[in-house]
């Protein structure tokens, strides 16, 4: 029966083969409206039409439960909670963005760009230009053309599965339409909400006498987290595709044939969106679009280029967690003025000493400010700033509230110069200031309680042991109460719940779901990846990008430490490979010893390493025959910049050093090699000319 003499079939008539052709041909036309109306704004029906299909849709489904389809329209509205969120490993990192503020900032992009790639002077750099959507990156992974797993960002490498919350997004597809869809694709993307929608919310949560969100962001990243995501289906949440991860087959040649595609799979892309020939285009581009925010139903807050040339993109590569291929361009931080109440002095997990401007609350950018920082005493010395001031506030990036000056002729007479104190005002310790350094630090180590807390909310943050449920509140309650002194006293918090004490559930604000939940999660971190361990114990000049760096050298924890012991012989050869790790370097080397040389940092590394697994280093590219190979490079390349080669290396799970040593596993010479050739073959080491470094590259055998 044809289709459109199938839909004059009453539901109650329909046959269960007549019932399944329908709800196909259903999903269909209930997308193809969806499209129509949310993502191009061009609707071919009515609203009453388009309930009508959704009412036959609801009817079939309660009549045959068993035969709802995945791309189902019924899914949009939500189904009952669930207990939890799941965990997502992307299958590709959703790697941050390296931020601009100034316009040399983007003339100098387009020429590191040039410089990376060894570009002509006349060779075009095309970037794609996109505005940067303020909401909340999320990845939408279709197998077989249909929406199978919905994922937040996480922290790059790990996010929360929000399939179902997703589902209801309308302008998202369940099924990818049109011709080419890959077998599978992660479709990258950003979740937000509109201002109108945003608007009506809060007037509607103001009405029910629940608080109202701060700004639009907050509300879709809080509607996206919902546990009833039917919730969701109430919010009318949005998403804009821009990117991609996994994907089983090549694409296209450039970024802005990825966006023409998305756009005809049923993909929403920003229709702003533009390729730029240079850096004038680019930042004419983003005047342009400043001047528009205003009038757009959605907020932004800058401007993203990315190299439009794939195979630029895939040679340029990433640094730390950041594509070089790709610049977000912020715009001018928003300002208010406000009272300067008092300044208060932060002790960090090192011990540095940081002011903090208390402010009379002001609203800038949507958000409500109460705090923001001053940096360090030389910029409060610069900035004259006193307490008592009327100051100018700033959000740099819409994000950090920052002190940018001081209304002169407001200031109160009789006021003085702010005297940054010279103890630590949490344990009166002595705080000194090193003669290469801006910061002053409290010398007060372990008795300091303010370094502790510190250092605890540090090992349980979000890049690092990513323990929800232990917050900063819970970190120094529980420290107040003598629940946790070390990083070890967490993994023991179940074992020893309520010896002595009260229990944890009985405390206040808790309850007995509350206290399992933080258990479980405590529980699911007792195996963790060394690079992140690493991170977690919060060395001085430690991030992350070096904490990966030392985990991909050293492999495994035990190695690590024998590693470090033996560098405490400053002549030896362990020091001697620790300072040739590429971005080590002296400085951040006796940082690192000066760690392992205190007696209680190694208690500490033992009571972990009896309560964890701490799982061994594993390369990304396990298959690459550089995987977990130590690589030096000299003299001058033909076929590529050094940093390329370096990138492409690292890309590949090798350590890049600056020094050869008998670890070293391939020193690649280019002309003019100098002494580090002569000294690999002093060690025998293996020496590679570019065209053997390439043929390493793509797997093929080399003779050494």
């Amino acid at each position: 029966m044809a289709s459109a003499r199938l839909r004059e079939v009453p539901v109650e008539a329909l046959s269960r083969e007549q019932a399944a052709a329908e709800l196909a041909a259903l999903a269909a036309e209930i997308a193809h409206h969806d499209y129509l109306y949310y993502a191009l704004a061009q609707p071919e029906i009515s609203d009453a039409d388009y309930d009508r299909l959704w009412q036959r849709n609801a009817a079939i489904e309660r009549r045959f439960p068993d035969l709802v389809r995945p791309d189902s329209p019924s899914h949009r509205v939500g189904a009952p909670p669930s207990e939890t969120f799941a965990k997502v490993t992307h299958a590709r990192p959703m790697m941050s963005l390296q931020n601009a503020f100034e316009e040399s900032d983007v003339r100098e992009f387009f020429a590191r760009v040039r410089r990376f790639l060894g570009l002509s002077p006349d060779e075009p750099v095309v970037v794609v230009g996109e505005p940067k959507i303020d909401g909340l990156s999320a990845s939408a992974r279709y197998e077989g053309g249909r929406f199978v797993l919905g994922a937040t960002r996480g922290d790059g490498r790990i996010g929360e599965d929000v399939t179902a919350n997703m589902r209801t997004v309308r302008d998202l597809p369940l099924r990818l339409a049109g011709p080419e869809v890959p077998e599978v694709i992660d479709v990258r993307g950003e979740v937000y909400m509109t201002r109108s929608d945003f608007a009506a919310l809060n007037e509607a949560r103001e009405a029910a006498g629940e608080p109202p969100f701060a700004n639009p962001r907050n509300a879709a990243a809080g509607s996206l987290r919902q546990l009833d995501s039917r919730i969701t289906a109430k919010r009318r949440l949005h998403f804009f595709a821009y990117a991609w991860g996994e994907v089983s087959e090549p694409l296209t040649g450039t970024h802005w044939g990825v966006l023409g595609r998305f756009r005809g799979w049923g993909l929403r892309v920003n229709p702003l969106a533009r390729r730029l020939a240079d850096p004038e285009q680019a930042l004419a581009f983003h005047r342009e679009i400043e001047m528009r925010r205003a009038e757009l139903d959605y907020d932004i807050d800058g401007v993203v280029y990315k190299v439009d040339r794939l195979d630029w993109q895939e040679r340029l590569g990433f640094v730390s967690r950041a594509p070089r291929w790709a610049l977000a361009h912020k715009f001018s931080p928003e300002r208010a003025t406000t009272l300067l109440e008092r300044i208060a002095i932060q002790v960090g997990r090192t011990g540095a000493l940081t002011p903090v401007a208390m402010l009379k609350p002001v609203t800038v950018g949507g958000v409500v400010v109460s705090r923001a920082t001053l940096h360090n005493e030389d910029e409060i010395a610069r900035k004259d700033v006193r307490e008592g001031d009327t100051v100018i506030v700033q959000r740099a990036g819409d994000v950090i509230p920052q002190i940018v000056g001081v209304v002169r002729d407001k200031r109160p007479k009789g006021s003085r110069p702010f005297v940054f104190p010279d103890h630590c005002p949490v344990c009166g310790s002595l705080a000194v200031r090193a003669p290469d350094e801006v910061v002053r630090r409290c010398t007060g180590g372990l008795v300091c309680s303010a370094q502790a807390v510190e250092r605890l909310r540090h090992f349980v943050s979000r890049d690092a042991f990513d323990i929800e449920g232990l917050g900063a509140k819970h970190i120094a309650a529980f420290w107040a109460d003598g629940l946790i002194r070390t990083p070890g006293d967490i993994f023991r918090l179940e074992a020893t719940d309520g010896k002595g004490r009260p229990r944890i559930a009985e405390r206040e604000g808790w309850g007995e779901k509350s206290a399992e939940n933080l258990f479980a999660a405590i529980r699911a971190r007792r195996r963790i990846p060394l690079e992140r361990f690493i991170y977690a114990l919060g060395i001085r000049e430690v991030g992350q990008a070096t904490a990966r760096v030392l985990a991909r050298t050293y492999r495994s924890l035990a190695q690590w430490r024998a590693a470090m012991a033996a560098a405490e012989d400053r002549s030896g050869q362990a020091y001697a490979d620790l300072v040739a790790i590429d971005t080590i370097g002296p400085k951040v080397a006796e940082d690192i010893l000066a760690f392992f040389a205190e007696p209680h940092n190694r208690e500490v590394l033992d009571d972990l390493a009896s309560q964890l697994t701490v799982l061994d280093y594993e390369p990304t590219e396990t298959a690459s025959p550089l995987a977990g190979k130590t690589i030096v490079f000299t003299g001058s390349l033909a076929s590529m910049t050094r940093s390329e080669a370096k990138a492409r290396a690292e890309a590949l799970g090798a350590t890049v050093a600056g020094s050869v040593s008998r670890r070293t596993d391939f020193v690649v010479v280019g002309a003019d090699p100098g002494s580090k050739a002569a000294k690999a073959r002093e060690l025998g080491v293996t020496v590679l000319d570019e065209e053997a470094w390439h043929r390493l590259v793509r797997g093929e055998e080399v003779a050494t």
